[in-house]
């Protein structure tokens, strides 16, 4: 039997529903992981909100999580990130002029910048994980939530690594046909 629910997503969708399992695809996965995308950034921008930093976004704090640790360059950093080029140099822009990231001209290539955190983007990034720690203890509270959220975090990555080998891999459709 199929019936049509509304679902929670918050974006107006209707999803068809039949048996649970039956929906375990790879392209429901794909949306779903979509929707948690999504939800996160809900649930960071809350985050943000209690921590005190209201002067960044959730794609923003996503963002300062990506350039890390590391002293990179804008290319390493759209590479790292799948970022597109205009997003991340108006996001690196915002960054900077709130204190977040120091760009600096590359000692090599002037014409290049490298970007790091600035002890504030590093202090938010602690808080943040602080934060998130509340979320994790939310998901896991036995060591049978924890196995789930490992090997569904083993799924996932190998998800990722299947779709970049396979892009690299797979000659592009030149037979002319639409579909």
């Amino acid at each position: 039997m199929v019936e049509e629910t509304l679902n929670h997503s918050g974006y107006g969708e209707r999803e068809r529903s039949t048996d649970p399992a039956s929906q375990a695809n790879h392209f429901e996965l794909v949306r779903v992981i979509e929707r948690m995308y999504r939800r996160y950034l809900d649930r960071l921008r809350v985050d943000l909100i209690r921590i005190g930093a209201d002067d960044i976004s959730p794609a923003h704090a996503m963002l300062l999580f990506t350039i890390g640790d590391d002293d990179l360059s804008v290319r390493d950093l759209m590479d790292r990130g799948h970022y597109l080029g205009s997003n991340a140099s108006y996001s690196l822009k915002q960054l900077v002029q709130s204190g977040y990231v120091d760009r600096t001209a590359s000692a090599r290539d002037r014409r290049s910048a490298r970007i790091r955190l600035t002890d504030k983007g590093k202090m938010l990034c602690r808080a943040i994980k602080a934060a998130d720690e509340v979320n994790q203890n939310q998901i896991v509270r036995s060591e049978k939530d924890l196995r789930a959220l490992e090997d569904t975090f083993a799924l996932l990555r190998k998800l990722e690594v299947l779709w970049a080998t396979d892009l690299q891999q797979s000659p592009l459709r030149l037979d002319g046909s639409r579909f």
